[in-house]
């Protein structure tokens, strides 16, 4: 079978992927794509963020299925050849693979990327199938269906960059309208299922919501929110890391700080981008803006949506915020509300999301450093005021000024927190984590209630190896309606310190009361080293 540019390609994307210094083997998504092949669970939209490896999961499942190549080499090294139907289906299928982001510069303009699609994947589908294709037919669902009755053959339809048009034409109904009946022409209803064995869409956005709704409503959806048995296959996993962190000699904690953090079914994912250039750089910073996806964040955190400020500054101080995930429509422009705009950033992977407790987050130094970058490029007053506040609080901190770290709290807490929930005892938890927000560029982010000797710390902040001599690790307890020789007394009794055993630095213990009648707060500080 001769292989074409869309139709039954060859496998040098793939091949290339391989030979990379770097390369982690991701094969055993095909044990799950095998398993699915011809059933109603064939229709896979898998929507990742950049750089978290989405177009070399399509190059591989095309060079593992595409009858116009022979992969055997490549694949009996990788974990997929032992399974049972390695071989079965290994380069036995006819396979189209588009790039529609790569299709709209050959095809002119976006107006023209389906007819330069279904053009030539019709051209190409002719040469295979002469007496079958008749030069009158020009529809790409029919001439598949023709190829199926006619000859039983079954295909595999990959789709990279499947939701470019509803990013970023989301003001052009007419292109968005034509892709959608594009798509559903091509993958909707029962004609479909007789000649399509996988479809496998991958992009940014999830598919179900209004318009794509009724159009794709078969397929099954593997998302940040939802990643469900995919999760290990895309990003990459702690396993993983931790053998890269032994291969090039670097501490395995530090890249788990900088990288990690999205929590996709019980599995820690990082970046795969971001960890590869660590070990071959060396470098622990930032690599996200090197994406492109940066200028998009800055309008999104500048709206002014109720709370979304506030919202974003808890969630760069290290704490979590409730977010209803289920009304984001996939409309990149008309956003209803702060919640809308925190689910599309956590598509976008600037956020986390937590499953169990419905809340987003940031996930880790990485992303923390874009959206401090973003919010002082908006010129946030607030925020940056916020942060002197801050600032002067670890200060004082620092100088064992008791009084000035609870006026401090205290202006904070009265600022930041609503009314409805300001004598709440989550809400003086979340006040800390924002007071404190200055830390982030000497700590890592605080650990919640970390697991101590016999108990819970509410806070505890391990500062950066870089700045291990001139910043102590704190250790924060808050009490309620108590005082604050019971908080350091908690923290002594309940061996808090034990936790810290293994670090050589000097340690503050932190005591913090808020008195809900008198809305009085009081701090006590000491230092571990007097403790007998």
């Amino acid at each position: 079978m001769s292989m074409g540019r869309f139709v039954n390609p060859e496998n040098k994307a793939f091949r290339a992927a391989i030979k990379s210094e770097i390369y982690v083997d991701k094969s055993m998504l095909l044990d799950y794509t095998n398993k699915v092949l011809g059933t109603t669970q064939a229709f896979i939209c898998n929507s990742r963020p950049r750089r978290f490896g989405k177009s070399i999961t399509a190059d591989m499942l095309t060079a593992y299925y595409s009858i116009g190549c022979n992969s055997s080499e490549i694949f009996d090294k990788l974990a997929i050849s032992s399974t049972d139907n390695y071989e079965k289906n290994l380069n036995k299928y006819n396979v189209i693979h588009l790039d529609i982001q790569w299709c709209i510069e050959p095809a002119g303009k976006p107006e023209n990327v389906i007819s330069f699609i279904t053009q030539n994947i019709i051209s190409e589908l002719r040469e295979l199938y002469p007496a079958v294709l008749k030069p009158d037919i020009t529809s790409l669902p029919d001439s598949l269906s023709r190829i199926n009755f006619a000859t039983g053959s079954q295909f595999i339809i990959i789709i990279d960059e499947w939701d470019v048009f509803i990013r970023d034409e989301s003001s052009n109904e007419s292109i968005q309208n034509d892709y959608i009946n594009f798509l559903r022409g091509l993958f909707k209803g029962s004609e479909p299922t007789k000649y399509i064995a996988l479809a496998y869409l991958t992009g940014i956005l999830p598919i179900k919501k209004i318009k794509t709704q009724s159009a794709l409503n078969n397929f099954d959806e593997f998302t940040m929110l939802d990643s469900n048995v995919l999760a290990p296959y895309i990003g990459f996993t702690d396993y993983e890391v931790e053998k890269l962190c032994n291969d090039y000699n670097i501490d395995f904690q530090k890249v788990k700080h900088w990288y990690d953090g999205y929590n996709l079914n019980n599995y820690e994912i990082y970046n795969p981008k971001a960890v590869v250039n660590v070990m071959l750089k060396g470098k622990f910073k930032s690599y996200w803006s090197e994406t492109g996806t940066y200028n998009t964040i800055l309008p999104l955190i500048n709206m002014d949506f109720d709370g979304l400020r506030a919202d974003i500054i808890k969630m760069i101080s290290g704490d979590e915020v409730p977010v209803d995930v289920s009304s984001f429509q996939n409309d990149t422009i008309n956003f209803k509300d702060k919640d809308d705009i925190i689910t599309y950033l956590i598509h976008l992977g600037y956020l986390g999301y937590n499953e169990d407790k419905e809340t987003a987050f940031v996930p880790n130094e990485e992303l923390r450093l874009e959206l401090i970058k973003a919010t002082k490029r908006n010129k946030w007053n607030d925020f940056i005021t916020f942060q002197q506040k801050s600032y002067e609080l670890l200060e004082a901190t620092l100088d064992f000024d008791e009084n000035a770290v609870a006026e401090y709290i205290e202006e904070i807490h009265n600022d930041y927190a609503p009314s409805i929930t300001y004598n709440n005892e989550n809400s003086l938890s979340s006040i800390l984590s924002i007071a404190y927000l200055s830390t982030l560029q000497y700590y890592f982010k605080p650990k919640r209630e970390y697991p101590t000797g016999r108990g819970f710390a509410d806070f505890i902040y391990f500062p950066k190896p870089e700045y291990i001599n001139e910043y102590p690790a704190l250790i924060v307890e808050l009490k309620w309606n108590k005082n604050t020789k019971t908080a350091i007394s908690q923290i002594k009794e309940k061996q808090y310190p034990a936790s810290l055993k293994d670090y050589t630095g000097n340690i503050l213990l932190i005591g913090i009361n808020y008195d809900k009648k008198t809305k009085i707060h009081e701090c006590r500080i000491e230092s571990f080293n007097t403790i007998k």
